[in-house]
This record gives C-alpha cells, structure tokens and sequence, in this order.
C-alpha cells in the first residue's frame, strides 16, 4: 500500500511539473507526459520477469528491500530535477524499482497453502487500490505546497517503508526452492516461453493479457469520456475513480475469500467476466452519468478475476519458478499499459470528433467488450468445468 500511496503521490502534480521544468503549453507537456508513462511501462515490462528471476535465485526479502532503497532516492533526484531529461531518467529508474509487484506476489505465493493464494493474491490488489487512491488524495493536498512536496513525500514514503522491510521481513527463498539467475531466462521473450511450457499455462496467460488490455480502458478514456459523455468536473472525475478504487479494493481484500471458497475460482473468473462485459456494454452506449456512478460497484466485482487467475497459474508452476511466473504476469501488465491507452484514446478520439460519421464516445468500451469476450470463450475453453 505505501509503495503504491508513493507512485500516486505524484501524478496530481507531473502536468504543472512539466510545464515548470520544460516550459510551453499544457498540450505539449500532456505529450512528454505521455511519453514519461510510456518510459515508466516499458522498464516494468521489461524488468519484471529480470526481479522476478533475480528474486528466485538471491530471495524475495533482498530485491524488495534494495529496490526500495533506490527508489526513495529516486523520488529524491526527482525532487530536484530542473530538466525533463531528469525527469524522464527518473521514471525509467523509477519504472525499474516499481517493477516489483512480481516479487511481492512470489513472496505470497511462498507463504500461502495452495487453497488461500487466490484470497492472499487479493489481499495485493487490495493494499495496492487502496494506496492508490490515497497516495492521489494526498498529492493533491500537497501540491498546495509546490509541485516537488509530492516528490519529497514519496521520497519518505519509499524509505519508510524500506525500514519496515527491514525491520519485519522475513526470507522465504530457500535451498529447497532456490533457482540459479541466468540472463537469458530474465529477459521477457525467453521467461513468457519458460512459463508457457507448463501443463495449462499458456491459455490462461493469454486470458490474463486480454483482460488486462480490456481494463485497462478505464484509466485510458475514464476522464475524456466522463467529461464528454456527462460533462463531469475533474472534482466529479476524481470522485469516481477514488469510488472504484476503494470497490475494487473491498473485492480484492474482501469478497475474493468467500467467493472461491464458496464458488471455486473457475466459476468465480467466469462471474467476474461476465461482470465486466456488462459493464462495458451499459457503458458503451450509457448517456447518464448517475446510472454510470451506479454501475461503479457492479464493475468493481470483476476485481476478483485477477487474484483467481494468478491463484490458478501460481498452483501449476513449480516453487522455483514462482518468481519468474510472476515477473512475467507483471509484464504482460505492463505491456498492456502501453498498448491500451494507446488504442483506446484513439478509438475515443475518432468517434468523439465533432464530425464523426457515427458519434460514440463509448466505443473504447465497446472494444473492451470484444477483448473481454474473446478471453471468456478461451478460459471457458481452457477449463470447461470445476476441478
């Protein structure tokens, strides 16, 4: 939760940032802001399955501890970063020490009996969408401050939480389950082969990267659409998305328990899906904004096919490979963070011109749902009953 209240920190403030450092308008810093984000997704594409391997071979508790070490300084040079080319020097490290999401969820993989992963690997999720729609909250207050309070803040977030894994962290990489490093299986193309070579992997990694593609339509078009659609003020924005947040933070650290434990995590990703393709449907063709607000908890129950997934994938991969699986699992993530906004704003842009031969600004929407579909027909494919 610290570590993702320490990456939302500065996103209120990276707009005004730009323009202090650059200069020009807020169009052209809008582009190297893209172009930061697009920087910071590629090094965790590219270094999740490398701290993911790393993790496997010299333990959990190190590669936690040194990358939030490195990021707190980071967060530091950020601070005082007087040129773009600093900052964007500082989301590439930055995207390299954020790359450790696999690592923390090897770390539960080690720690969780294979019935509690999928409510464990929630529990993740949870702290993960809880700190990020406080660390936003937070930015946001302290940007009153100047536009390097945020940076300095995250700064002392990071090292904070550096002594507390210092201080309570325990190693769970042992002898037993112990895998020597070797570049070659680090690099994303040889892990994702690696991983897809399990009995029953490869389906469900392409049901993961569909989804996430798919899911990731809401940060992509959220604000254009809300604001074009409903006319929504960046206060309303912001309100829905810290709703979302802490729904999905309930189901993740909440629902997913019970919901596997009652339903099985087959059917309980199926009901997810199912979830989500309704969402995107209403939303696809949604003009009020009250009924959106009200389908925010409905969407928000998809949350549980993310743990359910990583719980299945974590079960059928050796304890040796719990790292790479999820160094691999965080770049498949990571690349749908560059492809999605991508696609998704312009879809949104050609069906929100003014003079578009068909006015739609919920088609991004609608391309999830096809997205979404084709990951439910393969994982009903892949797993056509409970085992």
């Amino acid at each position: 939760m610290i570590d993702a209240m320490g990456i939302g920190l500065v996103m209120p403030i990276m707009p005004q940032l730009i323009v202090e450092v650059q200069g020009g308008s807020l169009a052209s810093a809008a582009i190297w802001g893209g172009i930061l984000s697009t920087a910071f997704a590629a090094m965790q594409f590219l270094f999740g399955p490398v701290l993911g391997n790393l993790s496997d071979a010299y333990g959990r508790r190190a590669v936690l501890l040194v990358s939030l070490f490195v990021m707190s300084l980071d967060y530091v040079v950020m601070a005082m970063a007087g040129s773009i080319w600093l900052l964007l020097i500082g989301r590439i490290v930055g995207g390299i020490t954020a790359a450790t999401h696999s690592t923390a969820a090897a770390f539960m993989a080690d720690v969780s009996k294979p019935h509690e992963k999928a409510a464990n690997f929630g529990l993740i999720g949870a702290a993960f969408g809880v700190g990020f729609v406080l660390g936003p909250l937070m930015g946001g207050l302290l940007s009153e401050y100047g536009t390097r309070a945020p940076f300095w803040a995250a700064a002392g977030l990071s090292f904070a939480n550096f002594l507390l894994g210092l201080a309570v962290m325990p190693e769970t990489v042992t002898d037993k389950n112990r895998r020597g490093f070797r570049w070659h299986r680090a690099r994303p193309d040889s892990a994702l082969r690696a991983i897809a070579a399990l009995p029953g992997i490869r389906p469900l990694l392409w049901v993961y990267f569909l989804y996430s593609v798919s899911i990731y339509v809401y940060p992509a078009i959220w604000s254009y659409f809300t604001t074009e659609r409903f006319g929504w003020s960046p206060q309303m924005i912001g309100l829905s998305l810290a709703v979302y947040g802490l729904g999905m933070a309930a189901v993740q650290g909440g629902l997913i328990r019970p919901a596997t434990r009652h339903l099985g995590e087959r059917t309980t990703i199926v009901w997810g899906m199912i979830f989500e393709i309704v969402s995107f449907l209403a939303l696809g063709f949604l003009t009020n904004g009250t009924i959106a607000l009200m389908l925010i908890p409905i969407t928000a129950l998809g949350a549980v096919v993310t743990p359910a997934l990583q719980a299945q994938m974590s079960r059928a991969t050796p304890d040796s490979q719990q790292g790479e699986l999820q160094g691999v699992l965080a770049a498949l993530h990571a690349l749908s963070m560059v492809i999605s906004p991508l696609v998704m704003t312009t879809v949104f842009a050609q069906f929100a011109r003014v003079d578009a031969a068909f006015y739609l600004p919920g088609a991004p929407f609608l391309l999830a749902l096809l997205l979404m579909l084709a990951g439910f027909v393969l994982f009903l494919r892949a797993h056509p009953s409970e085992t």
